[in-house]
């Protein structure tokens, strides 16, 4: 009798599992194209100019994909070793596994020990749920079994290294080889693999970024089971338990420069690659993060000395009982360009991302004022001025009609005098409106918008205010406009990516484009006009030992920007400051003072890191030095120097 209950004990045993699995074989449709075909979303990735990462670009997930030619085999055995030892001689269900297993959960009379394959577990992460039911079991089996006939052992298995979570928002283990030790698989040790592969078995508790201890201990066990194994020798074997790896907790972007990234993503969107976020693309920058870096403390230096004067000026205001000025809206950005290939080597949107992620480097349009000057000088001097022009400083009143009605219109120099009779250079370096005006008035206010043209600058306006820099322009258009003079008379397109990349394969490349403005020799009397500007006039807090700059500062009305836009002979920059809601700033933020202190602290920093940059501006071929009074003038075929015997007599030229 006992003999007849076993047998049917065992034929029931071995039919029921036998019969489920018929049933969930046959009654369910099994899709494993997911997995067959497999496609997952793909971080992408930005660096600067060499190399270095500047940040992670990703939607919802974050993974690295890595080929399986990628992988190191000594992260594959770990694996095995740990997980999975008999992977590639199973079908995807290892029966001896689950006898092993459910012999020691009965003697333990609990689960002790799992039998799920590398296969099975690929399928729970993939294609089902977590609830633990029969059903979600035999369906775990049968997908597990069907994988095993459409794919290799080894697409499994990187299937599964680029699908598994590994803990902090990793998936894959590239990522995880990247966001916790900042490496390639190929430079990790044997303990940090074996940290890696110990992880995906509970990504929580193994973390070595919450539970150190416990995630070595993992490891151990892990690199314990390939000695047992035989695949580590003794000295292997004893170092890699020693060993204690330096973790990285970071944020899942490493976003270093928002304000660079959230511009990247813009471009990159505008050139129609519309998976940025998913699509694994390596995007290569021209910025320079140390520059970068560079141009951050910088403005915010400069920042930080304006709130300054602007609480001096409240204390001392409130003691007279006078209106406090408000400076929650006070912003700043940097734009620097590498002046002969346009290449953008830091660009800063404000003083603080994270109080604004507005970009007012390339978002933002102000007016110039009159650091827009040097382009009206230029074209006088590319129609045969020089800077010994004299130009006559007075005021005058201009009167024009608006809708009808006559308007009256009397500018005045900043320094509210004038100075009569004056050069063209003294007039550009003193930033005098009046001569300014009267210059474009002897130009000829239709010549000067045609030959501003060739600078491809649009919208600017039809009348002399023109001569006040009233149009406007983001920092980063000013800056491309600015190559003009930078790059000895060629301008040149700016650009913030030189390539991107997907799959090692080139889908996009940055194409240089120039525009000749004018000659070298009349570009250089306009950087000699412009060093005088620093070295003895607006911009003489623009001043930087060791090297040559040329700059010009722009105020507009009522101090509502300020600007400083200048060049070394190698690299150009663009301080720009001023209130987010247009309201003017305080009376003494000049382009002058709060801008100019930016640049040339920029300028401290980059010739500490680069103390070989180019320092000197060199004089080009076709230009005429001669001695007038004692001081250097600049000549030139086109801008030629005047003849002895035109000196004239200042009160002459003031008789009208």
């Amino acid at each position: 009798m006992k003999k007849i209950i076993f047998m049917l004990v065992l034929i029931i045993g071995i039919s029921v599992p036998i019969g489920a699995f018929w049933y969930y074989y046959t009654q369910f449709q099994y899709n494993i194209s997911t997995l067959v075909d497999y496609k997952p979303s793909v971080s992408s990735r930005i660096y600067d100019k060499n190399g270095d990462k500047i940040a992670n670009v990703f939607y919802k997930k974050h993974r690295f994909y890595a080929s399986f030619e990628e992988i190191p085999p000594q992260i594959i055995e770990a694996l095995l070793a740990i997980e999975d030892t008999e992977f590639f001689e199973h079908p995807g269900v290892n029966v001896n596994a689950i006898f092993r297993a459910v012999a020691k959960d009965i003697k333990a009379g609990k689960m002790v020990e799992g039998a799920s394959t590398i296969t099975q577990q690929l399928v729970k992460n993939r294609l089902l749920t977590r609830e633990k039911k029969l059903s979600r079991k035999m369906k775990e089996v049968i997908y597990a079994l069907k994988i095993e006939q459409a794919l290799t052992k080894e697409q499994i298995l990187e299937r599964y290294f680029n699908e598994i979570y590994f803990g902090h928002g990793y998936y894959g283990i590239k990522t995880a080889a990247d966001g916790y030790f900042h490496k390639e698989m190929n430079d990790l040790t044997l303990k940090e693999m074996a940290i890696l592969v110990g992880l995906p078995k509970a990504p929580s508790t193994y973390a070595p970024t919450k539970n150190y201890d416990i995630s070595m201990g993992r490891a151990n066990r892990v690199i314990g089971r390939m000695y047992t194994l035989g695949w580590l020798d003794d000295k292997t074997y004893q170092d890699a338990l020693a060993e204690n790896p330096k973790v990285y907790d970071d944020t899942l972007t490493q976003n270093i420069a928002p304000y660079i990234v959230d511009e990247v993503i813009r471009l990159v969107q505008k050139e129609g690659i519309d998976d940025i976020r998913t699509g694994g693309y390596e995007i290569y920058t021209t910025i320079d993060m140390r520059l970068q870096e560079a141009a951050e403390v910088s403005l915010k230096s400069a920042y930080d000395a304006s709130i300054k004067r602007i609480e001096a000026y409240n204390k001392n205001a409130r003691l007279s009982n006078a209106f406090d000025l408000n400076a929650s809206t006070l912003n700043g950005a940097i734009v620097s360009v590498e002046s002969k290939t346009g290449n953008i080597l830091a660009l800063v949107g404000g003083v603080d991302y994270d109080k604004s992620s507005f970009n007012r480097a390339t978002q933002s349009k102000r007016q110039p004022g009159s650091s827009f000057k040097p382009f009206i000088y230029q074209v006088a001097i590319d129609l045969g001025y020089s800077g010994a022009t004299e130009l006559v400083d007075i005021a005058k009143t201009y009167t024009y009609f608006k809708d009808g009605e006559e308007q009256v219109w009397q500018p005045k120099n900043y320094h509210k005098s004038y100075q009569g009779i004056t050069s063209l250079r003294d007039a550009l370096v003193k930033s005098n409106n009046l001569a300014t005006i009267n210059l474009v008035n002897d130009i000829g206010l239709g010549t000067l918008l045609r030959q501003l043209k060739k600078f491809g600058m649009t919208n600017l306006p039809k009348d002399l205010s023109i001569s006040l820099g009233t149009m406007s322009f983001s920092p980063v258009e000013f800056a491309e406009y600015y190559t003009s003079f930078a790059n000895a008379g060629e301008q040149v397109k700016v650009r913030l990516i030189n390539r991107i990349e997907k799959n090692n394969t080139l889908v996009y490349e940055a194409q240089s484009s120039t525009r000749t403005i004018t000659t070298p020799a009349q570009a250089y009397i306009m950087t000699s006009i412009l060093q005088d500007v620093i070295a003895r006039g607006t911009g003489s807090q623009a001043k930087v030992n060791g090297i040559e700059l040329a700059g010009k500062t722009g105020t507009t009305n009522n101090n509502i920007d300020g600007w400083f836009v200048g060049y070394s002979p190698s690299v150009e920059t663009i301080v720009w400051f001023g209130n987010d809601d247009n309201t003017p700033m305080y009376k003494q933020e000049t382009g002058g003072i709060i801008a100019a202190p930016a640049f040339a602290m920029y300028y401290e920093k980059l010739l500490k890191l680069y103390p070989q940059i180019e320092r000197s501006f060199q004089i080009p071929e076709g230009i005429i030095e001669v001695d007038i009074g004692g001081k250097k003038e600049y000549f030139s075929d086109t801008s030629k120097p005047p003849r002895a015997d035109t000196v004239s007599e200042p009160q002459e030229e003031l008789i009208f």
